[in-house]
C-alpha cells in the first residue's frame, strides 16, 4: 500500500511540472535593442531569404533580444556610411520607444557604428565591432598605393564595384549612392589614420593594445575577430580569404588583421574564424567546433548583466 502511495504521489508531481509553463528564454534580453551594421558589399538580406548575419538575429530574438537590421552603401566612405546608419537609428528609437541602442557593427560596419557613437552619444549604450579594420587593411592599402588617381585601373575599379553595390542593394531591396573609391581610401592605412584623429574613442595608443573600455559619455566598447582564414574545405569563399591571408604581415581572418581588429574591450582576438564566418557566412559553413551565433548570444548577455 506505501509503495502504492508513494508511486501516486510521484507521479502527481511530475505531471505538476509537466503543467507548468515553460520559462521564457531572457538569456539574450538586453535593456536596448541591439542594431547590427553590415560591412563593405554587404546587406541586410537579399530577396530575403539570405541574411548577412546568417541566422544571427532570429538566434538574438530567441533568448528576449529586439534585434534591428540595418542597410548602408555597399561602398561609400565611412562618414557616408556612418550618417545612413544614424537617420536607421533614429528611426529604431522612434518605433521601439527606446532611448539608446546598443551598436554592434562587422568589418567596415565597425566604423561606422563608431561614426554613430561618435556624433551621436546620447543614443549609444554599446559599441562592438566584429572583424574591423580599425587601423585599416593591408589588402585595401596595397590596392590604393597600387592604383593612381585617375588612372584606367581606378577608372575599372570604380565601375564594376559602384554597379556591384547597386545590384546588392537593389536585391535587398535599396537603392543608395556608392562610391567604390572612397570605400578603398577609407579602409586603406592612409584613411583609417585620418578617420581616428577625428574619432579616436576606445582605440588603443599602442600598436596591438587595448582601447579604453568606455567613451565619454559612458557607452562601453568591445571588440572581438578571428585568426583562421581558412575553416571549412566545403566553403567556397574560405579559398579566397585563404588567398587574401598572404597580403598581412600578421595573423589575420583573411581580410583583417588581428592587431588592427583591436578595439575598446578585447574579448578575444583569435576566434577559429574567417572574416565571414565572423557572421556565420556563408550559408553557416563555419569551423566544425565554432558557432559565431553562440559568440553574438554570449556578446548579448555581457550586454544584459551591464545594464545595457
Amino acid at each position: 500500500m506505501r509503495n502504492a502511495v508513494r508511486t501516486l504521489v510521484l507521479a502527481v508531481a511530475v505531471l505538476a511540472l509537466w503543467a507548468q509553463p515553460a520559462r521564457a528564454d531572457t538569456y539574450t534580453q538586453t535593456k536596448y535593442p541591439i542594431v547590427l551594421a553590415h560591412g563593405m558589399a554587404g546587406f541586410d538580406s537579399l530577396f530575403g531569404v539570405l541574411d548577412y548575419f546568417y541566422g544571427i538575429e532570429s538566434n538574438l530574438k530567441s533568448g528576449g533580444a529586439k534585434v534591428y537590421i540595418t542597410h548602408v552603401p555597399q561602398f561609400n566612405t565611412s562618414e557616408a556610411r556612418g550618417e545612413a546608419l544614424l537617420a536607421q537609428v533614429q528611426d529604431v528609437l522612434a518605433r521601439s520607444g527606446a532611448k539608446k541602442v546598443n551598436l554592434i557593427g562587422h568589418s567596415h560596419g565597425g566604423l561606422d557604428v563608431r561614426y554613430v557613437a561618435a556624433v551621436r552619444p546620447d543614443l549609444v549604450a554599446s559599441v562592438t565591432t566584429v572583424g574591423t579594420p580599425h587601423k585599416g587593411a593591408d589588402l585595401a592599402t596595397y590596392l590604393r598605393s597600387n592604383i593612381r588617381n585617375g588612372s584606367f585601373t581606378e577608372g575599372v575599379l570604380s565601375y564594376f564595384a559602384n554597379n556591384l553595390g547597386l545590384v546588392l542593394g537593389l536585391l535587398s531591396g535599396h537603392t543608395q549612392s556608392q562610391n567604390a573609391i572612397g570605400a578603398l581610401e577609407a579602409l586603406s592605412a592612409t584613411g583609417a589614420s585620418k578617420y581616428n584623429a577625428k574619432f579616436p574613442a576606445g582605440l588603443p595608443t599602442s600598436s596591438c593594445g587595448t582601447g579604453a573600455a568606455t567613451g565619454p559619455q559612458g557607452q562601453r566598447f568591445y571588440s572581438w575577430s578571428g585568426t583562421d582564414p581558412f575553416t571549412n574545405v566545403f566553403d567556397a569563399s574560405d579559398y579566397a580569404m585563404k588567398l587574401s591571408s598572404f597580403f598581412y604581415s600578421e595573423s589575420n581572418d583573411g581580410l583583417v588583421g588581428r592587431c588592427s581588429s583591436r578595439f575598446g574591450t578585447v574579448i578575444r582576438d583569435n576566434y577559429d574564424m574567417n572574416h565571414l564566418d565572423e557572421v556565420n557566412q556563408v550559408l553557416g559553413l563555419t569551423a566544425f567546433f565554432t558557432d559565431p551565433k553562440s559568440v553574438f548570444r554570449s556578446q548579448a548577455n555581457r550586454l544584459k548583466n551591464a545594464g545595457l
